[in-house]
């Protein structure tokens, strides 16, 4: 039996480590589409900050870890799959034939269609390449200006902050984290961080970058009327799943892989995990892409059971977001915007820079906002993902929404996946 994984990131990896674990005699071949060893993106900001260098970033430390697993690395791109043929054609003029095939690749930068955006110093922050090429620019006291104040445009805010550049970030949303954080939390992580020291334009656009003058490298025409002198620009506007590709494939996508519950899609034997699957949100009842790490680690896990002819099911992912932005702790569960019909209770100091919101379908918590309140991340999280029945303790929420603690508690026992984790944790 041929395994072929395409994508080398924690899906890829972990997907092909399980299928060694059940399948000791199978072969199996991974393919990533850079020359670095299996890296994770999300220790990027980790190197720009100068916490890890580049092996830290490495998902296994050992160089031999795939070779000594049997495991083939291919370094190429896929460029397309042929379904009826089971084979994949790569961009090095090869092609695989596969019995079993895993589609891992992940997510790319969206690129925004603003003139000059093939100009010197504008580089997405995805790859260890464009690492390097910001490390080499953005140096203390450099101009930046960072398009985007998205989730993953927080985390690279972050690390530039750390590295001691004057920055500025334009979001054209009207709020910080707008695909994350209400108009209420959105607000306080900005105030956050203009406290800090960082320039913050929200509800404005890039229109165009053009060559610098005066000593600047760049020149960024904001929507505003502003013009900003910088050094470097950072293209963080998003990402969209990396599944081009399979245009012609007869694989079934819609904005990612549509797959079932056990990560295969509508051709038997091709399966798909990580940021470029979509699978089912138990909490949403709908089919969800869900770029977070530990989502795309599960999906990699069923899915690799099953390409070895185990049955497990992926029991439903959740939207789950914790952010870290300059030391401000926010987070979003669920569906934090609410549903038709719905409740929601909010609180918020802005005294102390704490906001609660709190989102019910009948006596369930659906989603959740949170700024600098950390106390109950974890209960919260079980509350949504577990679909636990509140009974009498929403309407104790509803009055005080910080006893979610006594509220989980009292309503989890015998109810969703969550409650024996939580019985464990008491012993």
């Amino acid at each position: 039996m041929h395994h072929v994984i395409l994508g080398a990131g924690p899906a890829g990896v972990i997907a092909a480590e399980t299928i060694r674990k059940h399948a000791p005699l199978d072969t199996i071949t991974m393919v990533g589409d850079e020359q670095e060893p299996p890296y994770s993106r999300m220790a990027i900001p980790y190197l720009l900050m100068g916490n890890v260098g580049e092996r830290g970033t490495y998902l296994r430390k050992s160089l031999t870890h795939f070779d000594d697993l049997k495991i083939r690395m291919v370094h190429a791109k896929a460029t397309a799959v042929d379904s009826a043929a089971r084979t994949v054609a790569l961009d090095n003029g090869s092609s695989l034939v596969f019995d079993r095939l895993l589609i891992a690749t992940g997510s790319h930068p969206m690129r925004p269609p603003i003139p000059g955006m093939d100009l010197p110093g504008i580089h997405p922050c995805w790859t260890m390449e464009d690492a390097r090429a910001i490390m080499k620019l953005a140096t203390k006291g450099a101009r930046v200006l960072q398009m985007g104040a998205g989730f993953i445009g927080c985390i690279i805010m972050e690390s530039l902050a750390a590295r001691g550049v004057k920055l500025s970030v334009v979001e054209m949303g009207d709020r910080m984290v707008p695909r994350m954080m209400g108009p209420t939390a959105g607000g306080m992580i900005k105030d956050w961080c203009t406290a800090k020291g960082v320039q913050v334009f929200t509800g404005t656009k890039v229109e165009g970058i053009e060559k610098g003058d005066n000593g600047a490298a760049l020149k960024v025409r904001l929507s505003n009327g502003q013009a900003l002198d910088v050094d470097l620009v950072i293209s963080a506007t998003g990402v969209r799943p990396a599944i081009g590709f399979l245009e012609k494939s007869g694989i079934q996508c819609l904005l990612g892989v549509l797959t079932d519950e056990h990560l295969q899609t509508n051709v038997p034997g091709v399966y798909a995990a990580g940021d470029c699957a979509e699978a089912f949100d138990k909490v949403s009842n709908k089919t969800i892409v869900s770029a977070i790490q530990p989502n795309a680690a599960e999906q990699a896990r069923v899915a690799a059971l099953n390409m070895v002819g185990q049955r497990p099911s992926l029991k439903g992912v959740t939207q789950i977001n914790v952010l870290d932005t300059l030391g401000l702790i926010s987070s979003s569960f669920g569906e934090w915007q609410g549903v038709a019909g719905g409740e929601h209770v909010e609180l918020t100091d802005t005294a102390a820079g704490r906001h609660l919101s709190l989102q019910f379908k009948d006596d369930v918590l659906v989603g959740c906002n949170s700024v600098g309140w950390t106390d109950h991340v974890g209960v919260t999280r079980g509350l949504v993902e577990g679909q636990i029945h509140l009974g009498r303790w929403k309407d104790v929420l509803k009055a005080d929404p910080t006893k979610l603690m006594d509220a989980y508690l009292a309503s989890a026992q015998g109810q969703g996946d969550w409650s024996g984790a939580m019985d464990e944790r008491r012993r």
